[in-house]
């Protein structure tokens, strides 16, 4: 009996394949901010929007290139991006600590979390005028702000992230050897780490909301200062553009998280929309 071989199938490896179909879907979630953007400057310009209370992109875009040339832009900028990282960092480190602390250790869980949970009930940014009595009504409010508003998002998603682990996986872990270190290390920060980076994503947009009540408040610098200055003088342009910024500020650091957490969780395998 004489066998003859198959011809070869030709087509496009599976990798190529997916990094194909990849493109069009970025380029699919450009269309309806588009769209958005052509009917606020359509509605905008044909007088159906009031151009003093809402002006059109396109004055909005050259009142913002206006103030990127003149240098103000970069000046506020800085400021915002100064006090979000510091309040960020404080408020972060403070969660993860407490969280670990509270979800790993029994005296942990006793003594942290109860209070923890009383103080989530309380709205951060109602605490303002007992934050001016502390602290002041300088840089120390808006980053004390700023660290409020990041800490429980990060706190309760780290805590649950760690208390979602199976038990069964660090007993394991245990029976193969691993010390608690190598334990902590191998078993409960992988396990750990999805809840960890969706607590960041919440935590990063809280610390934006903050920051804008925040810069509301004697500042002398700042995006929400520019914006309470411009509010003063009816220039409804200038506090549209910072609206804009705030929202592309939280849009590119929520991005760049989503591109870590990608790369850090390459093992792991969820659902995709279809």
């Amino acid at each position: 009996m004489t066998t003859t071989a198959s011809p070869p199938v030709v087509g496009t490896p599976a990798p190529a394949r997916r990094r194909g179909a990849r493109a069009p879907r970025r380029w699919s979630r450009v269309i309806s901010p588009l769209a958005l953007l052509v009917l606020w400057e359509a509605t905008a310009r044909t007088g159906v929007l009031p151009p003093e209370k809402v002006p059109a992109p396109s004055l909005v875009a050259e009142t913002g290139w206006r103030l990127a040339v003149d240098g103000s832009l970069g000046e506020h900028l800085l400021s915002s991006l100064s006090r979000a990282g510091i309040g960020l960092a404080i408020g972060g480190i403070l969660a993860v600590t407490l969280a670990a602390a509270a979800a790993l250790l029994r005296v942990g869980d006793d003594a942290i979390d109860p209070p923890v949970q009383m103080a989530r009930m309380l709205p951060h940014l109602g605490l303002v005028p007992l934050l001016i009595i502390w602290v002041g009504i300088g840089e120390e409010l808006k980053i004390s702000l700023v660290a409020l508003g990041s800490f429980f998002p990060l706190y309760f998603n780290t805590y649950a992230g760690i208390r979602d682990i199976d038990q069964r996986l660090v007993e394991a872990a245990k029976t193969c050897g691993l010390d608690q270190w190598q334990r902590l290390r191998h078993v409960v920060l992988p396990g750990a780490l999805p809840s960890l980076f969706l607590g960041l994503r919440l935590a990063i947009g809280a610390a934006w909301l903050s920051l804008v009540v925040g810069e509301q408040v004697n500042a002398q610098t700042g995006i929400g200062f520019l914006m309470m200055e411009a509010r003063e003088f009816a220039q409804t342009d200038i506090v549209v553009f910072g609206l804009l910024v705030y929202a592309g500020l939280g849009l590119l650091s929520d991005t760049l998280i989503r591109i870590a957490e990608r790369r850090t969780l390459a093992w792991r395998r969820g659902l995709q929309a279809t």
